[in-house]
């Protein structure tokens, strides 16, 4: 692998870059990133990535704003090195709730983002689990979608919890949930959410399906103010649920999520590592399953031009 080159596009990527380089028994790449006393970023790669295959790893830590101008000064600076392909390791996709045009006088940031990430000089993108699988189509580059469902029911194959059941938050998980509940063997529930009045706030009202003293898995691409797993989980608890498990890719776990959590009658919540964890929001009850494996795997057979199609299913 002499000719791949990794890189962090940010400190708060240097974990997840480290563990992927030393999957691959490689060193991760040199690169200098400063801010000039005017607040302008400057990034300057250490090491010659002429004819290289790069791959530069950006993780979402707040400030969201700031690490998208990382990511896209430092692909500039990596193409007019004259790399010889750039591959954007995003293991969150950033702004991927902003989706679609569903209200009056709004942007698509996340098709905005896709653009910006093509005009820095991008050849091809890497993420996983996008909130929207048609974001995938916003790139005029490759755009390889992994997800975590394998760990997570890994994970909880391992706790070898009985008596299961897999809960739909909605009507628009349930494909996802009877996924699950495929794997598990186990049957599944659907939480059924109406709108109140000219309210536009969804509120759950019911479960359709057998739940009670049994131990619920629900499972959601993410978890960011958990504002809606609250409401999940109190539903579920009203019908005789047993534990409630939630199982999410992405932690965002913003504003008042570590709190809600840590109050909830939620036994554990199991979460991958795209987003990093930082130590005041580690808490008992979430647990972390490191997904930098299954991204290296991907690196090496993008690199070697092989399939990474059993990787990752296809929804």
């Amino acid at each position: 692998m002499d000719n791949l080159k990794i890189f962090s596009c940010s400190s708060s990527a240097e974990k997840f870059t480290e563990e992927i380089c030393d999957y691959l028994k490689i060193e991760k790449g040199k690169i200098n990133m400063m801010k000039f006393k005017n607040d302008n970023n400057f990034v300057q790669v250490l090491e010659t990535v002429r004819d290289k295959d790069v791959f530069l790893i950006q993780t979402t830590e707040p400030p969201v704003n700031e690490r998208i101008m990382e990511l896209l000064i430092t692909i500039d600076a990596v193409k007019r090195a004259s790399a010889k392909r750039i591959t954007v390791v995003l293991p969150y996709y950033m702004y991927s709730r902003s989706d679609k045009k569903d209200q009056p006088r709004i942007p698509v940031t996340a098709k905005l983002f896709a653009q910006l990430i093509e005009a820095a000089g991008a050849d091809r993108v890497l993420t996983c689990d996008l909130h929207n699988r048609a974001i995938q189509a916003y790139f005029n580059i490759n755009c390889d979608v992994l997800t975590g469902q394998s760990l997570l029911e890994k994970y909880f194959d391992q706790k070898d919890i009985d008596n299961k059941v897999v809960v739909a938050t909605d009507a628009g998980s349930s494909k996802k949930a009877y996924k699950y509940a495929e794997h598990f063997k186990c049957p599944i529930a659907l939480v059924d959410k109406r709108r109140d009045g000219n309210d536009d706030r969804a509120i759950s009202t019911s479960v359709i399906g057998d739940i009670k003293g049994k131990n619920a898995l629900v499972f959601d691409d993410e978890v960011d103010t958990a504002g809606s797993i609250m409401e999940t989980v109190s539903v579920i608890k009203q019908f005789g649920a047993k534990d409630v498990y939630i199982g999410c890719t992405h932690g965002i776990l913003s504003g008042p999520a570590i709190e809600r959590i840590k109050n909830s009658e939620i036994k554990e919540v199991v979460m991958t590592s795209t987003v990093p964890l930082p130590k005041e929001k580690q808490i008992d009850k979430i647990v972390v399953v490191s997904i930098s494996e299954l991204f290296a795997e991907a690196i090496k057979r993008i690199h070697e031009e092989t399939s990474i199609g059993e990787l990752f299913e296809i929804n």
